[in-house]
């Protein structure tokens, strides 16, 4: 069956490629028809093209071949794609390389959520298991802010890693990216649902983080962020009225 923004996806897809030289036609017919080994075979020959290999599109089908595997029990029992779903985020930084300009990127909106939904997951597991994992989660977080530095939580979860990894300058480079992304973004409230949700996890952790450092008052100021906009989420609610 296909999956549930393929459809969605495949018209965006027709439109985005009749603007590069290369229509990628056998990629999207691939991807459709969830051909996802045969695509991610085609797409990773584009790549290393000299005519094609600075065309944004093949390396985002990278991606979303790779994401789509790592949902398939056949491709997660397979040594060649068991880690299908870091590789998803490593070539959809590679896009975004070649995507500077967000040429193609607004289009794919459905994709980075779903991205970002399984990302933050893992990334928030990672750092829930603390010192052990912290590296993992420091990894992952990058890897979100490389696909999509718009997106303000990742670069406050990086920060967070950061800090707890004794990386205390590059912490604080981070903390200055997440409050330019998040002003950029218009605040809390006007995030996507997909990273609203990160940035309830990134809020609450950060107070704590702080709180453990003795700066209680800059807890109070972290979670204030997300008052309006996570108003009604309890957990959030519980964490606020802490600092009360």
């Amino acid at each position: 069956m296909i999956r549930s923004f393929t459809l969605a996806l495949a018209s965006l897809l027709i439109v985005s490629a009749s603007a590069q030289k290369k229509p990628y036609d056998d990629l999207l017919v691939k991807f459709v028809d969830e051909k996802y080994e045969d695509c991610l075979a085609k797409a990773q020959l584009y790549t290393e093209k000299d005519d094609t290999k600075k065309d944004p599109l093949p390396y985002l089908y990278m991606s979303m071949c790779l994401y789509e595997m790592s949902k398939i029990e056949k491709y997660k029992a397979m040594e060649d794609y068991k880690k299908a779903d870091k590789e998803a985020l490593k070539w959809a930084e590679k896009y975004r390389k070649k995507d500077k300009n967000k040429e193609f990127f607004d289009n794919y909106a459905d994709y980075w959520s779903e991205l970002n939904t399984m990302a933050q997951e893992t990334g928030l597991n990672f750092y829930d298991e603390g010192a052990k994992s912290m590296s993992k989660a420091k990894q992952t977080f990058d890897s979100m802010t490389g696909y999509y530095p718009e997106n303000p939580g990742p670069w406050l979860m990086l920060a967070l890693c950061q800090y707890k990894s004794n990386l205390a300058k590059e912490g604080d480079a981070s903390t200055a990216k997440f409050k330019s992304a998040l002003e950029a973004a218009g605040g809390v409230e006007a995030l996507p649902e997909d990273q609203k949700k990160l940035m309830k996890s990134a809020l609450i952790n950060y107070a704590g983080y702080l709180d453990s450092k003795g700066d209680k008052s800059g807890a109070k100021a972290a979670l204030e962020l997300g008052k309006e906009a996570l108003k009604d989420d309890p957990e959030f609610k519980t964490a606020l009225q802490e600092y009360q």
